[in-house]
Formats: C-alpha cells, structure tokens, sequence
C-alpha cells in the first residue's frame, strides 16, 4: 500500500520574532536611558505621580515618547491581528465572529503591515486634526495638556499588552475570553486616564464645557467607531 503525502504547510513566524526582538529592545533601551522616568512610567496605572510630574508638552516629542510609540504601534498591531485570528477560526457565530469576513491567518505579514500602517496614520492624523480644531476653538493648551495624558496611557497599555501578544502569537487554540479580557482591561485604564484628564483640568473644562464636548463626540468616539469597521470589513 503506498501511503499518501500530504503536503506540510510552515508558517513563516520570523518576520513576527524580529519584530518582537525590535520592541523588546526598544522598552530595554528606554528603560536604560531613563531609568527614573520609566520606573514612574511603571507605576502609572497605581499613582498619577508620572502624570503630574512629566506634564509639559516638551514631553510629547522626547525620544522617550517617539521610542515607545513605535513600540504600542507594533504592539497595538499585533493585538488587532490576533484577535482578528482568534475570533475568525472560532466555531461560535456570536456577533464578533459574524462582522469579520473570512478567515485571518496570525502569520500574515501583509495584514500585519496594513494594520500597522493604518493605526500610523489614524494617530498621526488625528493628533494633527485636534490641533487644527483646538486651534479653532482656542483651546491649544488645553488640547495638549489633554493628549500628552492620552498618548501616556496609551503608551502603557501598548508596553503592558506587548509581552501578552508574544504569548498569544506562539500558541494556537486560544479562547476568545482572553482578547477580551485584555481589551475590557484595557478600555478600563483609558476611562480612568480620562477621568485623571477631567479631574486635573477641570477648570479649564468647565470654562469650555460645549467645545469640550464637541471635541470628544467628534474626536474621540468617531474615529474609533470608523476604526472598527474598517477592521471589521475591509481587512478582512
């Protein structure tokens, strides 16, 4: 009896190493550089210390800032693409299964790359809009106050998730709790960076409480409602 081949499929998982190693070497190298900072860095999600005392807009373009926000965007990317993976090979038809289109391999680095290059140009994009509206409403101060905190927690929900995400890369048959898990954890730290936000500069909140508003319905809940659902149905 002649015993039939079947082909054997590798998947090419270096391309995801290397980018690992590179992010990994990135917090390493930032953390030796800053040594103090980073250790109040670590600490944010249990004192506002960090917050208060690294609250200058100098801060926003420091090689601390820039290094680390290569490493959420590498991080952010890889946390997108496997939950995309996770739930698009999961037998369940619950409504996250149904709205992403076929199937997505954890292993595709063209997805990885789009997904990356998108989350680019959204942040940079919309950190360029706010100015052009804060400009508008007079509120430039306040709108950099206000996204040098953003862009601090959202760093260190990308540093946090970026170990998770080298786990969840290098095991197969993960259950759709853990993603979300992480994303409930993590939207769970911005409602609180949001709420450090509006306790700090309340003030000046209150003094422009409509164009506060405004800003927040236009910039920060419809950029990410057009995020989803370009994930959702173009990526796909």
């Amino acid at each position: 009896m002649i015993e039939q081949l079947h082909p054997r499929i590798l998947e090419n998982k270096d391309w995801a190493t290397l980018l690992f190693v590179v992010a990994f070497a990135l917090v390493a190298m930032t953390k030796s550089a800053y040594e103090t900072r980073f250790s109040e860095f670590s600490k944010l999600i249990f004192s506002d210390k960090y917050a208060k005392i690294y609250r200058d807009n100098s801060h926003m373009k420091s090689s601390f800032t820039v290094g680390l926000f290569f490493v959420q965007i590498i991080s952010y990317a890889f946390f997108i693409q496997l939950t995309m993976y996770i739930f698009s090979h999961s037998a369940e038809n619950d409504w996250i299964t149904m709205h992403i289109a076929g199937k997505v391999e954890k292993t595709d680095w063209i997805l990885f790359i789009q997904i990356a290059t998108f989350l680019l140009y959204f942040i940079l994009g919309k950190y360029l809009i706010e100015k052009i509206v804060a400009a508008s409403f007079n509120i430039d101060d306040f709108v950099e106050l206000f996204n040098l905190q953003k862009v601090t927690y959202r760093t260190y929900i990308g540093v946090l998730i970026l170990p998770v995400n080298a786990i969840l890369f290098y095991y197969d048959n993960i259950p759709k709790t853990i993603p979300l898990i992480i994303i409930g954890i993590s939207l769970c730290i911005s409602l609180y960076s949001y709420f450090i936000s509006i306790k700090t500069y309340q003030n000046a909140i209150i003094g422009k409480l409509f164009y506060f508003i405004l800003y927040l319905c236009a910039l920060e809940i419809a950029p990410y409602y057009f995020m989803y659902y370009w994930i959702t149905k173009e990526v796909a």
